[in-house]
């Protein structure tokens, strides 16, 4: 049995996919989803109520979002251009996290590896960029000393994104 709507969020949302549902007797306990195309296929039980289903579908539908957002904006130029324009090392890799639910961004000094949570890649280019140049400043200053918080205030909008993102830590919504 299979049911499609497309899924709106809210009406100011424009997904950048549709949602079909497929009610699976072969599938016993878990849920499934696969982007296929423009179509975000989401698998449940045909035990499962609809409510539960609606649940599965708004958190299947949030983190393939989030994934198709990240994958418009290209971490290692953004980085690169980033740590020239403000005097910052490079990481040797960066790349985005799908699994950082509590903080937006970390940085191993010992590997110069940096990864960047999906979460963000909804937000303003201008708040991914802070997070970049806060990750990039810690490969030269490890802790949140002030030399560190020099180095971050070389990007011009460093309090306005500090702002944004207290703003969405308290929003369970967008999570």
């Amino acid at each position: 049995m299979t049911d499609e709507l497309p899924f709106t969020a809210d009406a100011s949302t424009h997904e950048p996919f549709t949602v079909e549902v497929v009610r699976s007797t072969r599938r016993k306990r878990t849920v499934g989803a696969e982007l296929k195309g423009s179509v975000l296929v989401v698998s449940v039980p045909s035990w499962m109520s609809p409510a539960e289903e609606q649940h599965w579908v708004t958190t299947m539908t949030r983190r393939y979002r989030r994934t198709v957002s990240a994958d418009r904006i290209d971490l290692e130029q953004r980085a690169a251009h980033l740590a020239a324009r403000h005097h910052l090392p490079r990481p040797d890799s960066i790349h985005w996290a799908d699994n950082m639910t509590t903080r937006w961004g970390s940085c191993t000094y010992a590997t110069r590896e940096v990864r960047i949570s999906t979460r963000l890649a909804a937000f303003p280019d201008w708040v991914i960029d802070y997070v970049i140049v806060h990750e990039l400043a810690h490969l030269r200053v490890r802790g949140h000393s002030d030399a560190f918080w020099q180095l971050v205030h070389r990007y011009p909008k460093t309090e306005r994104a500090i702002g944004y993102l207290i703003a969405k830590s308290g929003d369970a919504a967008d999570d």
